[in-house]
């Protein structure tokens, strides 16, 4: 059987997966098919004696989708992110996910309303970022590609244009708007206004400042709107100038046809003050809006403004002082106290104590010498050091944070799937209902009848607010991934921070994330072989071909004796028990019971020495030199300082904490016992961690990994969460959900809150946007007249709509006060 990927697009549902993968599953020689929605692709285990990529291509394209086949080089993947302007609702992210989902070489793309931008995943063959610019243009907004030296940069700028210009619609239609309300008055109440002049109540002078309005400050609904009525849609614009153009335009014939229209049966009224009220209330909103999404990304815009301008480098002998751009890989840098350092590297002389709280959020300084790697855009607090720089550009740390935290506000919860949902759906239904309303109330309403039915009309359209749907979600999820990183915690994408919430097990590695993962020696017993000093050199000659932290603090204990250490002639390491060498013509083991037993060493004797030495948290090696038992050698490995805290802090919030580690079990115990953890999985081999999640999650259990090595990455993977410590290796950091700058495991508990904060938020904002829209469109409708006689103001509709939107993101930057509440 082989597999083959294709690519699939114009998938739009659910359904559609159901259809490709029911008639893809009919053909002869085909024994699996699994189609991906988010990605657009189908994987498919195929007999190739029987069936053929294109026979598969053809059944697909039969459905009316197009495909092709992608070769295992063709499957890179690229992140590019757009920025889209234009978009006010999530009917308009729909439709710009829905092109840009059709363009070739796209895998999946996720469209950010709040940050007005694009995520785009693609293959690196057959994809032209230029045709998705293409796409999004063709509906009628603008598109750009973002450079990552670009991003936030020019977003934030043209966010703040767009809200300056808001200010300034809104600041010439409020006055031209109080204007036409005080000439409003005689129309609207009798015997009112007879101090009101004239030439202001004159009905071609309100008509001339209401077209004003509409065709100045309000054209952007005019504009957009027609940009995707061409495209046979609508969205939250098509509402808003439906509504406002229907009262401008009854009032503008009534202004100039009184005459005619009244002898047809057409009442006199004047709608210039709903319709100026209306549209200047709307852009207000959009203007408090605009103001507020700023506000979500301000911790963002604070770590890009911590980073240093210039460097003092050592070139030639000689210190220059240069950009930091011009920094290079492996270039000496000297930084002086107060400075910030400006590239990542490793001190290389003297030493300091630096202020990392930008990055891990940990307010205490670090103290750094020679070997110690420092971290650009931290501040160097007391001693003057030189260090090596090693990432410059955009391998730095920060630079990375910052692309992390931009993918992350890109990326949809699987929540917002289901909102976007309904919200395809959310502006056809409000004119529905609009157009329903004003057909009843013409028929059975109260005298003036049509004059009814069109307040009810206009009031249904202005009401409805597909914005506060489309906010509810991303906006926390911006503000949420940016309260992790200010407090050390990156999480990858959306889907990660909601999936947290859920989580009911921790599975927490031993080794460098409960303990320092740096381990002393402790204890030398010997047979009688060789001489304790003797067994050190011979096992710490060994261990220096090993790069276990065991093996190191075995080295640095023979070191710090200056013992002469003899060349390692034959190495071989087996993994989960321990290894077998060869020094000065002796043949040497160095491992657990299991080793010795697979050699047939005697060492029962030893056994209680052993077990004694476990009960105390220490970890013994077993020794044999030339097939006979020389001793037990030990060492111990040290919490680190905040697990005890964080253990307790995980089980008050009803989390089960499960340590995992290969270590036997009597040392297990202890370590889990001093940690305060309940639960241990001990004598565990590294490739056996993954099977271990997995038994975890059949028990019905939604587990976090987490872990900091090279050989946690397939438990990360597994896992529900994967959780890397940030001083970890790179696969691990690459393989997780979720990322702890710290390297505690304090970080856990602050991701997990934060989740739960979270959606706490975005299932509040949600509750407000659909019960706003469900309570009050049948009010806007009529539905309560017939029962208490009341009817809602189209002016009081246009302020209640502006305020939806506002208060969704209002109530969402509460969640920039989060604080973890550590036990």
């Amino acid at each position: 059987m082989d597999k083959v990927i294709f690519s699939v697009q114009g998938m739009t549902c659910a359904s559609c997966v159901n259809r490709v993968e029911k008639m893809v599953g009919k053909l002869e020689g085909v024994h699996s098919v699994t189609v991906n929605l988010a990605s657009n692709q189908a994987q498919v285990e195929v007999d190739p004696t029987k069936v053929t990529s294109e026979k598969v291509i053809q059944v697909i394209e039969k459905l009316g989708y197009k495909a092709k086949n992608i070769d295992d080089k063709e499957t890179k993947k690229r992140k590019l992110l757009f920025s889209v302007k234009g978009m006010t609702c999530s009917s308009c992210v729909n439709r710009v996910e829905k092109a840009i989902s059709k363009v070739i070489g796209v895998g999946s793309v996720n469209v950010n309303l709040a940050a007005n931008q694009a995520q785009v995943e693609s293959v690196e063959i057959g994809f032209d970022p230029a045709e998705v610019i293409k796409a999004v243009e063709k509906l009628g907004y603008e598109a750009s590609l973002i450079e990552e030296d670009q991003e936030n940069v020019s977003d934030q700028d043209e966010n703040e244009q767009e809200t300056i210009k808001l200010k300034k619609d809104f600041t010439y239609g409020a006055v031209v708007t109080l204007i036409v309300l005080f000439g409003s008055i005689p129309h609207m109440m009798e015997g009112w206004g007879p101090w009101v002049p004239k030439f202001m109540s004159n009905p071609l002078f309100l008509l001339l400042l209401t077209s004003y309005v509409q065709l100045v400050p309000g054209w952007r609904f005019y504009r957009n709107s027609y940009k995707v009525l061409k495209n046979k849609s609508a969205d939250m614009n098509v509402l808003v100038a439906m509504g406002t153009t229907s009262a401008w335009v009854y009032s503008g014939a009534m202004t100039l046809f009184p005459t005619t229209l009244t002898q047809m049966g057409f009442p006199y009224q004047l709608y210039y003050d709903v319709t100026t009220v209306i549209t200047t209330l709307i852009l207000l909103g959009r203007y408090f809006e605009a103001k507020a999404k700023g506000k979500t990304s301000t911790a963002i815009k604070k770590l890009m403004s911590l980073q240093a301008k210039t460097a003092r480098v050592i070139r030639d002998g000689k210190e220059l002082d240069v950009t930091v751009d011009q920094v290079q890989i492996d270039d000496e840098t000297i930084v002086r106290p107060g400075e910030r350092i400006p590239v990542d590297g490793v001190v290389i002389k003297g030493k300091s104590a630096i202020d990392e709280s930008m990055l891990t959020g940990e307010s205490i300084p670090v103290e750094k010498t020679v070997g110690d790697e420092v971290i650009g855009a931290t501040i160097n607090k007391s001693g003057s050091f030189t260090f090596r720089a090693t990432k410059v550009g955009k391998e730095t740390a920060l630079a990375q944070i910052i692309r992390m935290v931009n993918e992350a506000q890109g990326s949809k919860a699987p929540i917002q799937r289901i909102v976007d949902l309904i919200s395809a759906y959310f502006v056809p239904a409000v004119v529905v209902v609009a157009f329903i309303s004003f057909i009843v109330w013409y028929f059975v309403g109260p005298e003036p009848s049509l004059i009814f039915a069109l307040t009810t009309f206009i009031a249904v359209l202005i009401i409805a607010c597909p914005c506060a749907l489309g906010l509810a979600t991303p906006t926390a999820i911006m503000v949420g991934t940016e309260k992790g990183a200010e407090n050390g915690v990156l999480i990858k994408d959306a889907t990660s921070l909601e999936l947290a919430h859920k989580t009911n097990t921790v599975v927490l590695d031993k080794t460098g994330t409960i303990t320092e993962g740096k381990p002393k020696l402790t204890d030398l017993l010997t047979t009688g072989i060789v001489s304790e000093e003797e067994l050190l050199r011979i096992v710490a000659s060994v261990e220096t071909a090993s790069e276990h932290p065991l093996g190191e603090a075995i080295v640095q204990a023979a070191k710090e004796k200056d013992l002469k250490l003899d060349e390692v002639t034959f190495f071989e390491a087996i993994v989960g028990h321990g290894l077998v060498s060869q020094i000065d013509n002796m043949e040497v083991l160095v491992g657990n019971a299991k080793l010795m037993e697979k050699y047939n060493i005697q060492f029962e004797d030893y056994l209680e020495k052993s077990e004694q030495i476990a009960d105390q948290g220490k970890t013994p090696m077993y020794v044999a030199i030339n097939g006979q038992f020389a001793g037990i050698i030990a060492v111990a490995d040290t919490l680190k300082k905040n697990t005890v805290q964080a253990v307790q802090s995980l089980k008050a919030m009803g989390i089960e904490v499960i340590m995992l580690t290969g270590d036997h079990k009597r040392t297990a115990h202890a370590i889990a016992k001093e940690a305060g953890i309940d639960h241990y999985i001990a004598e565990v081999l590294p490739e056996h961690k993954a099977e271990e999640v997995e038994k975890l999650q059949g028990k019905g259990k939604v587990v976090a990994m987490v872990g900091d090595g090279i050989n946690d990455a397939p438990a990360l993977a597994q896992a529900d969460l994967g959780i890397a410590l940030g001083t970890g290796t790179d696969v691990a950091m690459e393989t997780a959900n979720i990322t702890l700058m710290r390297g505690d495991i304090i970080g856990v508990v602050t991701a997990l809150r934060l989740s739960k904060a979270t959606m706490r938020m975005i299932w509040q904002n949600l509750g407000w946007a659909f019960g706003y829209n469900v309570v009050l469109i049948p009010v806007a409708a009529g539905l309560l007249y017939p029962l208490f006689g009341i009817l809602m103001n189209p002016m009081l509709a246009g302020a209640a709509m502006a305020f939806s939107s506002v208060s969704v993101i209002l109530n969402t930057l509460r969640l920039r006060r989060f604080k973890s509440n550590i036990v």
